[in-house]
């Protein structure tokens, strides 16, 4: 069943743009209070960093991170329609020249995925119904692709929902995990520091 329906960036430069999407019962639309949760726990990890909006969908969550100040959003979507549908709304919002949307199947692109840098970035990464559920274990090896590539410092974010295999994520104590009704954010900070030199910079023992 497909469903029209507006959806609104909640803050900053492009504050209040609508973006009039169709949905579909696969599709996993952020709801805007987890949105907002979302931006809110990255905060300043936000501005002067790429964002990648992988599943993209509507692509809203890309857009609001350039309304926050990301220097660029990279959209990763298969579906040619929201591809279509990112290119228009980045255009009308004056944001086309930061924002590259790519149609590609999100497991081969994470494979060939190269950083540009070695700056931090953020991968946020919110799955269709079906990967959740039917694909767990093809989507905990696309995650850890994307961990052991992604600079020092980035943040890498999954929108799950409730059944997701908590236990399953590598290095679980290290995952910041928020409920949302039904939602879940499950938040990683990306760390190479040696254990060597972790150890040095520790605070003495009392």
């Amino acid at each position: 069943m497909l469903e029209k329906t507006q959806i609104r960036i909640v803050a900053g430069t492009l504050r209040g743009r609508k973006l009039t999407v169709v949905v579909h019962e696969g599709m996993r639309p952020t709801p805007q209070m987890v949105r907002e949760a979302l931006f809110s726990i990255l905060g300043n990890a936000v501005p002067d960093r790429v964002f990648y909006d992988v599943f993209a969908g509507t692509g809203v969550v890309g857009l609001e991170a350039l309304s926050r100040g990301a220097t660029a959003a990279r959209f990763i979507e298969f579906d040619p329609r929201q591809v279509a549908d990112i290119q228009k709304y980045a255009a009308q919002f004056g944001v086309g020249d930061k924002a590259q949307v790519l149609k590609a199947d999100v497991y081969r692109w994470a494979e060939r995925w190269i950083p540009a840098g070695k700056d931090a970035v953020n991968l946020f990464l919110s799955p269709p119904f079906p990967d959740l559920s039917q694909k767990a274990e093809e989507f905990l090896k696309l995650m850890n692709t994307l961990l052991a590539k992604a600079p020092d410092e980035s943040v890498l974010t999954i929108q799950a929902e409730d059944g997701f295999p908590l236990e399953q994520l590598p290095d679980r104590e290290a995952w910041d995990v928020r409920s949302y009704g039904r939602n879940m954010l499950l938040f990683y900070v990306v760390s190479r520091k040696p254990v060597e030199a972790a150890a040095a910079t520790a605070p003495p023992e009392a």
